[in-house]
């Protein structure tokens, strides 16, 4: 059984972005899979998804409900999992993601490794983006646990959680950039051809990410949600209907 977690607290995102990331494995994957939720309300999650409560971290109140708070993720054991716990080589997806190609190479690429997404802004200086990674469940605990334990050392030296990851194991690989691309940075045409061209999907692409806006749903519809009248005039996506194909 292959493993995809995930994670959801607060209202930034729905249950329709868990159901539609359930649908969407369900798709791009031939061999038996299960997706985890950690979340803190269950609210409308199909009841083909294993939701599970957030593991408890020590993180400050103004920190908890940003991505510092996936790193209960590298916490081992985790505690109450219903079912089978968690095992072997485990795929995180981020919500604001889209999965276009199949997963099954995902859990294959490098075994025992962690495999990370090369930050499309910081490429060659060995920062992985974790909107998308596999870890070994419990080969690399002291991030968590070197967190827990002094997280004041930990926070003052990072200002984001992926620098900490990063720079905390030696051992991480990159995903074939191929796969794993940014709607922003890799697929909208550049100033001014964005205003008159569509974004094109590559063939070989299995997980185009939608950090920051817009979102999956507004930039399928051609919609930038951007008020100040300088950004409208370079920040602009036209209608891309290949999103809610793959979503």
């Amino acid at each position: 059984m292959q493993t995809i977690i995930c994670m959801k607290w607060g209202t930034r995102y729905g249950a329709e972005y868990v159901n539609r990331l359930w649908a969407a494995v369900q798709r791009q994957t031939d061999r038996p899979t299960r997706l985890v939720c950690f979340t803190d309300d269950v609210s409308d999650i199909d009841k083909g998804v294993q939701t599970e409560a957030i593991p408890d971290i020590n993180l400050p109140p103004d920190l908890i409900n940003l991505p510092w708070r996936k790193l209960v993720m590298w916490k081992h054991p985790m505690t109450n999992l219903r079912g089978a716990d968690l095992a072997g080589d485990v795929l995180f997806l981020d919500l604001d993601l889209v999965v276009t190609g199949n997963l099954d190479v995902m859990f294959d690429y490098e075994p025992g490794r962690f495999c990370v997404i090369e930050n499309w802004t910081q490429i060659g200086q060995n920062i992985g983006n974790t909107s998308a990674f596999r870890f070994p469940v419990g080969k690399y605990t002291h991030i968590f646990d070197k967190l827990q334990s002094d997280p004041a050392s930990v926070l003052d030296k990072y200002r984001i959680e992926q620098l900490y990851i990063s720079r905390e194991i030696d051992d991480m690989v990159f995903w074939p950039r191929e796969w794993c691309v940014s709607f922003k940075h890799n697929l909208l045409p550049r100033w001014p051809f964005n205003f008159f061209q569509v974004p094109k999907l590559p063939s070989e692409t299995r997980i185009v990410a939608f950090t920051g806006k817009p979102d999956q749903d507004e930039a399928a519809r051609g919609e930038w949600p951007v008020r100040h009248w300088l950004k409208k005039s370079y920040k602009h996506v036209r209608p891309t209907p290949w999103i809610e194909e793959h979503w």
